[in-house]
């Protein structure tokens, strides 16, 4: 077995909270040879827990892309740093784990999606949403059939945002409070739920969305409202309340009725899918909540030893980060905006027995 020998790129709460543990659970399949970060007593201080000495820590990150032992590197940065560092890492020849979303606007965007061709290395963005246990089983009852034809789906979203920036959690970053990139927490956060609801349903045919005016930094608006309709017939309403807080419960969570019954997701940490059908019986499904970290991680390892494919590579990242920003747009222009309209030369498929082609997001059904 193949051992990835890897460049940490940001030792903050990313690394410490969520990819570290991640890595440290894979055991043998993976190696930490250096780490780099622009407040370099930071990064000793990440070294130090995991044993690795001081001659491999930097606080240029450039130093550490210049060493021949390291075959990928994990970029865990703020969100206007992703494709830069990510297109000096695949110029110096180093594989990519990178975090989401790829780019901070979508010129960004598009060029990432590129980067995997043009340079011929190994790309992946932890979309965790896209590797979690209760998503991907939700795709799977629906690809059953376990509730019919789906027909449409209500996801509410709710937080506090700004009752948590004096914690110890993400909210208390400087550059989350106050973001030099377009969207704030819908674009850092809602993202989430965006990539998952496509990694249930595949394109999106357009959004038409309403969003009342924050006056806040750290998002554009109080919440987010968003009619979507899928390619596939598919129409459901998505809610971003980065301001509040739902205090009935149980939560309104992610429902997505079908012709045969529905499913009923209350949040990713309640670990059970519950399953209503139509006859009066209910169903079950267990899943391991936080999962997705863990996921990403061995799928990137495969893929690296040659045993499976990439799954969220910069080009279906792309697809979501688009989708976010067609729903600011949306807001702006209070217009309906079409989403995954560009052809492209792709393989037909049945799903939900409604023929889908000639679309670039065809893959996201895959």
């Amino acid at each position: 077995m193949k051992t990835v020998r890897l460049g940490i790129i940001g030792t903050g709460m990313a690394w410490e909270w969520i990819h570290y543990p991640a890595i440290k659970e894979l055991g043998d399949r993976y190696k930490v040879v250096a780490m780099a970060n622009r407040t370099k007593s930071d990064a000793e201080a990440a070294a130090k827990k995991i044993g690795l000495e001081p001659v491999n820590i930097y606080d240029d990150y450039k130093e550490l892309l210049a060493r021949d032992d390291v075959d990928a590197v994990l970029i865990l940065v703020p969100i206007s740093m992703n494709y830069v560092i990510s297109e000096d890492s695949a110029k110096a020849g180093k594989n990519i784990i990178c975090e989401k979303p790829l780019a901070p606007n979508l010129d960004q965007a598009r060029k990432f999606a590129g980067i995997p061709g043009k340079y011929g290395i190994k790309v992946m963005i932890a979309e965790n949403f896209r590797y979690s246990d209760e998503i991907n089983k939700i795709r799977d009852i629906i690809s059953q059939g376990k509730i019919g034809q789906p027909i449409y789906f209500i996801w509410n979203e709710v937080e506090c945002f700004q009752c948590i920036m004096d914690e110890n959690t993400y909210a208390a970053a400087e550059w989350r409070q106050h973001p030099d990139f377009r969207g704030g927490a819908f674009l850092d956060a809602a993202l989430h739920n965006i990539a998952g609801i496509r990694h249930i349903f595949g394109a999106v045919e357009r959004v038409q969305a309403f969003g009342k005016p924050l006056g806040k930094d750290f998002n554009p608006y109080v919440s987010v409202n968003a009619n979507v309709l899928f390619k596939n017939g598919v129409i459901g309403q998505f809610t971003y309340f980065p301001t509040g807080k739902e205090m009935q419960k149980p939560l309104v969570g992610l429902r997505i009725f079908g012709t045969n019954g529905m499913i009923y997701l209350e949040n990713k940490k309640s670990g059970i899918i519950n399953i209503a059908y139509n006859d009066g019986k209910t169903e079950q499904v267990g899943f391991i909540p936080e999962r997705g970290y863990y996921n990403e991680l061995l799928n990137f390892y495969n893929a690296m030893n040659g045993t499976e494919e990439i799954s969220v590579t910069p080009e279906i990242e792309y697809g979501d980060v688009k989708m976010v920003f067609d729903i600011l747009k949306s807001i702006e222009k209070k217009a309906i905006i079409e989403v995954d309209t560009e052809p492209k030369r792709v393989r037909e498929r049945e799903d939900y027995n409604i023929r889908v082609s000639d679309y670039i997001d065809v893959k996201y059904l895959q």
